[in-house]
């Protein structure tokens, strides 16, 4: 796969690897007439995203079926990459909570976050990108 304007395509399995060594990601989600987007901190497990979360919006939008998407991004000097994963919220029941162990399921924020949500993904996908930076590179718009 060469690199292109659009960058060049990971494969499926580094997708995961990369999602599952960065430990927060941005969710958007529709409700209504309104799309949200809100980091959360999560894990990945059998190739499925999972994160603690408490009543909102993100319950919300698991009940209501609504569609998902998921993005994790890193970029250095010189290189980039990207990758989403889309699919459906599903709050997880309480006896499929051993999936996530305590110690990396440990929300970054205080509160309550006792709900579990899975993220299954109908599509993922990720890109790496070569940067060009500096004095002569094009300022973002």
């Amino acid at each position: 796969m060469g690199q292109n304007a659009g960058g060049v395509e990971i494969a499926l399995d580094e997708c995961w690897d990369l999602v599952a060594h960065e430990e927060v990601g941005r969710l958007a989600y529709r409700l209504v007439d309104e799309i949200h987007v809100v980091p959360v901190n999560h894990v990945v497990r059998d190739g499925v995203l999972l994160f603690r979360t408490s009543a909102g919006n993100k319950l919300l939008a698991a009940a209501l079926g609504e569609a998902v998407a998921f993005e994790v991004d890193w970029f250095g000097p010189h290189s980039a990459w990207s990758v989403e994963v889309r699919g459906q919220l599903r709050r997880l029941e309480d006896d499929e909570h051993e999936r996530l162990d305590e110690t990396v399921a440990l929300p970054w924020v205080d509160g309550p976050r006792s709900d579990l949500v899975a993220l299954e993904p109908a599509h993922v996908s990720g890109r790496r990108f070569k940067l060009r930076r500096g004095r002569g590179a094009a300022l973002p718009v």
